[in-house]
């Protein structure tokens, strides 16, 4: 193992742990990859993040392949699949927070409701109909819920937001759940105004080369 795939690896580590930390993740639920050379590393099967060293991490061909003595995540699938066919996309990141796995469990697309929608690449954040964890079908309406968008929602299940890199997976994966507890706390109040797809387009622009976007990393205007 070279240098720059410990490093590579550590950062998966990292990122499986900063899940947890930001109460998006518990237990071995959640996964994260990350594009390494002509394939990816992602998080292994069933091991909890605070036993996971850099070696754990799994080395994934775009074929499937990994070492014998390894087991990748069970949703392997979507993760190789994302990377390999958006090539704007560098690491993937699956969790089951509590707001975001709310609104999959009732089905739902995530309106505009705030303008921070925006940052997903589009007026909504969709729900891909069920299939089955870490199978093919899962994955090709995964992807398909992610055209011109880098998040989307699972039914019955989580969600899932894509990067340019480690942290800008990261920093949608929070601001997804945030916009659904948003959501959720206006629904309760009352019926919450939708902006329009004009309104988001147009800071969708904007966001375009606002912050640490152009780096590969983001944050809200301020």
């Amino acid at each position: 193992m070279d240098n720059d795939e410990r490093s590579a690896r550590e950062s998966v580590v990292a990122a499986a742990r900063e899940l947890d930390a930001q109460g998006l993740n518990r237990g071995t639920s959640g996964n994260v990859s990350v594009r390494f050379r002509d394939g990816l590393l992602i998080t292994p099967s069933g091991v909890p993040t605070a036993r996971m060293q850099p070696e754990d991490v799994v080395s994934l061909a775009l074929d499937g392949t990994h070492p014998a003595d390894q087991k990748p995540s069970s949703e392997w699938r979507f993760h190789r699949d994302i990377l390999a066919s958006r090539r704007d996309c560098g690491a993937v990141v699956h969790a089951h927070p509590v707001y975001c796995t709310a609104f999959a469990l009732c089905r739902r697309d995530i309106p505009a409701v705030h303008y921070m929608i925006a940052a997903f690449g589009g007026p909504s954040v969709r729900c891909a109909p069920y299939a089955p964890y870490g199978t093919a079908e899962l994955s090709e309406l995964a992807l398909a819920a992610l055209i011109d968008r880098n998040a989307c929602l699972l039914a019955n299940h989580g969600m899932i937001a894509a990067g340019a890199s480690l942290d800008k997976a990261l920093w949608l994966a929070v601001e997804l759940e945030t916009l659904c507890h948003q959501y959720a706390v206006a629904l309760q109040i009352g019926t919450p105004a939708i902006l329009s797809d004009h309104e988001i387009g147009t800071t969708v622009d904007r966001f375009r080369g606002y912050g640490l976007n152009a780096a590969g990393g983001a944050s809200e205007p301020r």
